[in-house]
Order: C-alpha cells, then sequence, then structure tokens
C-alpha cells in the first residue's frame, strides 16, 4: 500500500500552523526525495530535500567519527532562525525550519509529537519505494 501524501501533508500543514514559530516543514527520503512540503514563500522543494540528505549523510559521518551513536537530530542555527532535522524513521526525516524566537525545548517537544504522528503514516514506506 502506497504512502498517503496528502495526509502527510496535512499532518505537516497542521503542525506548522499550531506549533510555536514554526514556519515550514518537510518529510525528506534519505536519498534527497521530497515525501512531503510545507515550505514558506519561494523555497524549492527539490533543494531543500536535497540538502537535508546531505546534512543527514554529513551528520552521520560525524557521528560515527565522533562516537556519538546513532543520529537522532542536526541543528542548525542562524541568525534568522533554526534548521532541525530530525530522524523520523529509517526511510524518512524531518526537517523542521522555525524562526528565531522559538524556544527550543518547547520546538523539541512539539517535534517529538509530530514525528510520533508521522511514524504510523509512513509505515507503508518501504513497500511503496519498492525497497
Amino acid at each position: 500500500m502506497p504512502i498517503d501524501v496528502s495526509k502527510l501533508e496535512a499532518t505537516l500543514q497542521s503542525f506548522v500552523a499550531n506549533a510555536s514559530n514554526v514556519q515550514g516543514a518537510a518529510l525528506v527520503s534519505p536519498d534527497g526525495l521530497t515525501l512531503a512540503a510545507v515550505l514558506p514563500g519561494a523555497m524549492d522543494e527539490e533543494r531543500v530535500a536535497a540538502m537535508s540528505a546531505a546534512m543527514l549523510s554529513l551528520g552521520e559521518r560525524i557521528g560515527r567519527e565522533l562516537s556519538r551513536g546513532q543520529i537522532e537530530r542536526i541543528l542548525v542555527e542562524g541568525g534568522s532562525g533554526y534548521g532541525i532535522l530530525t530522524s523520523c524513521t529509517e526511510d524518512a526525516v524531518l526537517l523542521v525550519l522555525a524562526d528565531a524566537s522559538a524556544k527550543l525545548g518547547i520546538l523539541n517537544l512539539e517535534i517529538k509529537n509530530v514525528v510520533a504522528e508521522l511514524q504510523p503514516q509512513l509505515s507503508s514506506l518501504k513497500p511503496a519505494l519498492g525497497v
């Protein structure tokens, strides 16, 4: 059974609309394919997905080299806010974009909750991709 992209997008849309200071979110495969996205303005989904996959790959390599174990979260902090890449399933990661006024503790809790909501929706991802 293939994944229900419209349901994933609805979940992301609800998360972006209701979570504190969240500007956008994307669900991305480790090889850089967009599974679902709700991104601000003129952000290019394909570019965001590719950068997320590259960030995940580099983060995993750094985690191995520094003996940090399985990477659960990668945080990019800039003057305009945060980009947080969180493991969702083996075959999907969640990128969350938040503004600079976001409270990281609350945001991490909200991310944990949406990941728990997304995981059952992604349970059919492997058969859908033919893996």
